[in-house]
């Protein structure tokens, strides 16, 4: 009995070491091996259904929730990265669905349902860092990707008043954690591939050149955060589209500052001026407009986004028509998981004139609902 008992345990000290060596020898899952080599790998799904009250194919002014009555699949999204704090690296971000067809439309005139947003390479020494081709810009409140914003749709700021993206050379310079400076020269507003002449003028017309753009931003406290960004160089044609008689300097002024009331509520501010040189016929064009946000979190599960907006168009160059625009926006978001959040939103939007088109009829305003769920992975 005793030697049964010896060899029983015998046998089982050896299954518990071969047990112990398959686990120790475990393939690693790719999660796992891209963590342990640095790259990072992410994405998000958008789906939505918009109901809007004015006809379908009107002009909304709105960026993407431009759906009459709808399900729509808005981005499928994938970003991979390699940036070390020192050294080289690189990241892409590839996406694809009706949001991806509005920025393609707008950075080439494809109108492709798949785009590439971000893709460049970066070199990155202590508070220095420089990168190199095509990436999100630095202004404004609102971004192309739905998980960082608050609300379903855009702000008027967002699709009319800023860029999106940019393709060219930016370097940033962070001296302490609560400031960071930032100055590149790309190839202008939402511009894949600069022409080597103006698109309109005369042959002595010197060519549409490259853009500068200067930012700050930081947070001096935990209470407070501010970005700055001031762009400029030339275009030639309005951000509405229209065609310039002679290529003329555009700038923008964004400023954003975030106050952290509490935990739980937080407020932002935006604010932007633009200027197109020749951008009417009698001489520069030009459009502003402010936006503030209120955002409160009841429980780690529902949140609360309210944002009112006023822009103003004031020669016509953004909307094609002189104009002031208002919008209210209400949001309800309910997130299940981490992953997962659903989003429920009513918004009014109001001009001083008759822009819209409902049941065939002009019309100086335009409502809509719209249901979103975003998923992370």
């Amino acid at each position: 009995m005793k030697h049964f008992t010896k060899k029983l345990l015998a046998v089982s000290v050896s299954l518990a070491a071969a047990t112990g060596a398959l686990a120790a020898d475990k393939t690693p899952t790719l999660g796992e091996v891209l963590k342990a080599s640095g790259v990072t790998a992410s994405g998000y799904i958008d789906y939505s259904y918009n109901d809007l009250s004015t006809d379908q194919g009107s002009n909304t002014y709105r960026a993407y929730d431009t759906e009459r009555r709808g399900f729509n699949l808005q981005m499928l999204d994938l970003s991979v990265g390699y940036l070390p704090a020192s050294g080289f690296g690189g990241f892409a971000e590839l996406n694809y669905g009706s949001d991806a067809k509005v920025n393609t439309l707008a950075a080439s005139g494809t109108s492709d349902y798949s785009d590439v947003q971000q893709v460049y390479l970066q070199y990155a020494s202590g508070p220095f860092a420089i990168m190199a081709g095509k990436f999100d810009t630095i202004a404004g409140a609102e971004v192309i990707q739905a998980p960082s914003n608050t609300n379903f749709s855009r702000s008027f700021l967002f699709w009319l008043a800023e860029p999106a993206v940019h393709t060219g050379v930016r370097a940033t310079y962070a001296p302490s954690d609560a400031v960071k400076f930032t100055a590149g020269v790309n190839n202008g507003w939402n511009v894949n591939k600069k022409s080597l002449k103006p698109s309109v003028g005369t042959p002595a017309q010197s060519p549409t050149g490259n853009m500068l753009e200067l930012g700050v931003s930081g947070s001096p406290a935990k209470i407070l955060s501010f970005a700055g960004m001031y762009c400029s160089g030339q275009e030639s044609s309005t951000p509405f589209g229209t065609t310039l008689t002679q290529a003329g300097t555009r700038s923008l002024l964004d400023l954003v500052a975030t106050i952290n009331a509490t935990d739980a509520l937080s407020f932002v501010l935006a604010y932007d001026g633009g200027k197109q040189e020749h951008g009417k016929t009698t001489g520069d064009a030009k459009w502003s407009g402010v936006a503030g946000y209120a955002n409160y979190k009841f429980t780690d599960q529902w949140r609360l986004s309210l944002r009112t907006e006023k822009y103003k168009d004031k020669d016509a160059a953004t909307t094609g028509i002189v104009q002031t625009l208002k919008e209210t926006t209400l949001t309800v978001g309910y997130a299940p998981s981490s992953s997962l959040e659903l989003r429920a939103e009513y918004r009014g939007d109001k001009s001083d004139k008759k822009p819209f088109t409902e049941s065939g009829k002009t019309t100086d305003k335009q409502n809509s609902l719209g249901l979103e769920a975003v998923y992370k992975f």
